[in-house]
């Protein structure tokens, strides 16, 4: 009984995985759910995933096993060695023994899917701004869509903006607003993975103008839309999906 409670505990049914995940649903019964951490289930899969089905560099849990913990597997350039770790959308996943990079994103169709990308790309990643708090000393706290806390001596950044971020040092290295002009891509609603320009922002609502389409305007809410650059995406893998 406890073996069956474990199993349920520690695995989803494919055919129950949320429409997010990019993944043959009918190749087997089970995958492996992803610990609680900084993305949802829609965002989000365990490392396991994204080594079997998305990055194909193993096939089988044992092979994970093996991997994890004999070989160094970074996300964020930090080394994870339990494949139920919590991946989600933005982070990087390096395996540097086949010299191999990729950084989870959502395809044209809001699936997540991880995209290969250089080695000078996978030092640095955006993140966004979820909640700002007050604490001692005048000091901000910044809550970033990743999980990450990063304390400022000025309240310099606004809910909704995006960071640039060094790995592993977290040194902010760029800011990009949300706001008119700004580049974004979409992370929710019928246009997910869609990459636009903001041409206004009003009570809670962005219209944006999709690159590649010339004349056309949609409107989503702004909490869909984060910001990854200025007149143009910030990193290359934005770049390619234009």
């Amino acid at each position: 009984m406890d073996d069956e409670y474990n199993m349920v505990k520690n695995h989803l049914k494919r055919l129950a995985t949320p429409k997010t995940w990019n993944i043959e649903r009918k190749k087997s019964t089970w995958i492996t759910r992803p610990n609680p951490g900084a993305h949802s289930l829609l965002l989000g899969l365990s490392l396991d995933t994204v080594m079997r089905d998305m990055t194909k560099v193993a096939k089988t849990a044992h092979e994970v096993n093996f991997v994890v913990a004999t070989q160094e597997v970074l996300v964020d350039k930090r080394r994870r060695k339990d494949r139920r770790f919590n991946v989600g959308i933005m982070d990087v996943v390096e395996f540097p023994v086949i010299k191999e990079s990729y950084r989870i994103l959502l395809d044209d169709k809001g699936r997540l899917t991880a995209v290969r990308i250089s080695d000078e790309e996978n030092a640095t990643k955006l993140s966004r701004i979820e909640r700002k708090t007050k604490i001692a000393g005048g000091k901000t706290q910044v809550t970033l869509s990743d999980g990450r806390n990063i304390i400022l001596d000025k309240d310099a950044y606004h809910v909704g903006d995006s960071l640039q971020l060094e790995l592993p040092s977290q040194k902010i290295t760029n800011h990009y607003p949300l706001g008119k002009g700004a580049t974004v891509y979409l992370l929710f609603g019928k246009h997910a993975g869609r990459i636009g320009m903001v041409e206004e922002i009003n009570k809670g609502k962005i219209i944006f103008s999709p690159h590649g389409e010339k004349r056309e305007k949609y409107e989503t809410l702004a909490r869909y839309a984060f910001p990854i650059g200025a007149q143009k995406p910030a990193l290359p893998c934005f770049i390619k999906k234009e």
